[in-house]
This record gives structure tokens, C-alpha cells and sequence, in this order.
């Protein structure tokens, strides 16, 4: 059984971390853990991001909460994931899916003006934040009292 994450307190864990190879699953993992305990302040399980995730390694959001809520750890979510997912990628698959997810920034004009607001809205001096990633990492800093 994990430690639940409060999330008032701290970020979850980098959209960078791995587990079973997969970036954004111990984040998510983070999430779920802190709202069924009541404690994932401004954080939401099941986000757009969150979704991505899902997609890819074809898990439903609902049936991922449950087994959180049932207590397993990383290692018992991964076996289960792994388990569970109607997609089956392979290790190659997640390894190259993973890559790609840390390098993606904003793919069209919509999208990127959302990021520069909310770049902007956290720092005015950071040239070096292009991807999701950045501005999460960046974003999880300067909320709980870093400098930007």
C-alpha cells in the first residue's frame, strides 16, 4: 500500500516520472490516491492529460480509481495495467510513446496561446519552458514556493 499522496501540501510526482516504462502514470497514480483521500487541492484525477494516458494503454479511468481505492501499490497498478489494458503495447511501444509525450508541446495556434497565458501567467523570464512537461514541472515548483 502506498503512502496517499497530500497534495496540498506538495505536487504529485514529475508528468516525467516512469512506471513500467510509462511517463504521466505515477502523477496520475499521485492524483487518484490524493482525491479519494480528500487531499488533491487544486490536482484532478482524470484530466485531460490523465486521459492520454488512459487512451494509449486502454484503461478506464473508473476501474484504475477503484483499484487505488482497493489499497494496491505502484507495483500492483502496473501488474494490473498491464494486465487490463486493451491496447497491449509492447515495451518498445510505451518506451518510444513515452518519449514522445515528454516532448510534446502545443500543436496548434488554440492550444499554444493557452500555453503562452498560462506560461506567461507563471513566469515572464522562463524562454526555456516549450513543452507539456516544462510547464507542469515549472508550474508544481512555483506553486508550492519556488522562484520561477
Amino acid at each position: 500500500m502506498e503512502p496517499t499522496p497530500d497534495l496540498t501540501q506538495r505536487p504529485p510526482r514529475s508528468p516525467r516520472a516512469r512506471l513500467g516504462g510509462y511517463v504521466l502514470l505515477p502523477r496520475m497514480l499521485d492524483k487518484g490516491r490524493a482525491e479519494l483521500a480528500g487531499k488533491n487541492g487544486e490536482y484532478h484525477y482524470n484530466c485531460p492529460l490523465d486521459q492520454r494516458f488512459l487512451e494509449y494503454a486502454g484503461i478506464d479511468p473508473e476501474q484504475l480509481k477503484q483499484q487505488l481505492a482497493n489499497g494496491l501499490g505502484d507495483g500492483e497498478i502496473l501488474a494490473w495495467v498491464q494486465e487490463n489494458s486493451t491496447t497491449k503495447p509492447k515495451p518498445w511501444e510505451i518506451a518510444q510513446w513515452s518519449a514522445f509525450m515528454e516532448q510534446r508541446g502545443p500543436d496548434d495556434v488554440e492550444t499554444k496561446q493557452y500555453f503562452a497565458k498560462m506560461l506567461g501567467d507563471i513566469s515572464t523570464t522562463r524562454a526555456d519552458i516549450a513543452t507539456w512537461a516544462d510547464l507542469l514541472d515549472l508550474d508544481d515548483y512555483v506553486t508550492f514556493g519556488g522562484k520561477p
